[in-house]
């Protein structure tokens, strides 16, 4: 057994993973290796079974996310952790939401290589997803953006006590605020700062949790990039 076939397998014991899980991310992880065009700086197998496949995991330390019947990964790049929840949840509908052609590209290839039937992938800004409005019961996004435009993507997505989990790093009292600001007008409200700690030497990693509690209002999503453009925040 190789060093990445058994840091798979503790994996799956920490996390209680279906049989296949192990198999279906070391199939991943191969295609993110020999792929020219994986939209991920981290190629090698070795890295990647911590810096993409235990870091993505740690989101199902959030009971919500283990329980969700459908489940939107915003910002889907490479698949982490999208691809990987697909893995570690078949009960669960995955929908990975990428608005690059390329990287849609990458995801359908690997939802092939894996032998997913749960993940799909929808190829369209979170904005402009409307299909999408009101029918998802978890969001991920990790690496995306800060967490008040985070919320803005997410809310309009979210089921009523539909939750956002939002994997960062360092906390930022600022970042907090704007997003607690955020959170007020769109519905939402702050539930979790959960500390993880994925493998050794992964400091300061966070998952933010947010609950959905009231209807978004009818101007949101607003038309694409402004929720980066002129983000909610403590003074607007």
């Amino acid at each position: 057994m190789s060093a990445v076939e058994r840091r798979l397998a503790e994996l799956a014991a920490q996390y209680a993973l279906p049989d296949e899980a192990p198999a279906q991310l070391a199939a991943l992880l191969e295609l993110v290796a020999e792929d020219d065009t994986a939209p991920t700086t981290v190629r090698d197998p070795g890295r990647g079974v911590d810096a993409h496949v235990a870091d993505s995991l740690t989101g199902l330390e959030v009971e919500a996310l283990r329980g969700a019947r459908r489940i939107a990964d915003l910002g889907a790049g490479a698949g982490f952790p999208g691809l990987v929840l697909a893995a570690a949840l078949p009960g669960s509908h995955l929908v990975l939401v990428e608005s690059l052609g390329r990287k849609c590209a990458f995801l359908e290839r690997a939802i092939e290589r894996m032998g997913l039937p749960n993940a799909e992938v929808v190829c369209a800004r979170a904005e402009e997803w409307r299909d999408g409005i009101g029918t998802v019961d978890v969001v991920t996004v990790r690496a995306v953006a800060t967490l008040n435009v985070l919320a803005e993507y997410a809310a309009p997505l979210l089921v009523h006590g539909g939750r956002l989990v939002a994997y960062k790093g360092v906390r930022d009292e600022a970042e907090e605020a704007d997003a607690a600001a955020a959170a007020a007008e769109l519905g939402l409200q702050p539930a979790e700062i959960r500390p993880v700690d994925p493998f050794p030497g992964a400091d300061h990693r966070h998952l933010y949790v947010y609950l959905k509690v009231a209807e978004t209002p009818s101007r949101y999503p607003r038309r694409a990039g402004m929720a980066r453009k002129r983000p909610l925040s403590t003074r607007t």
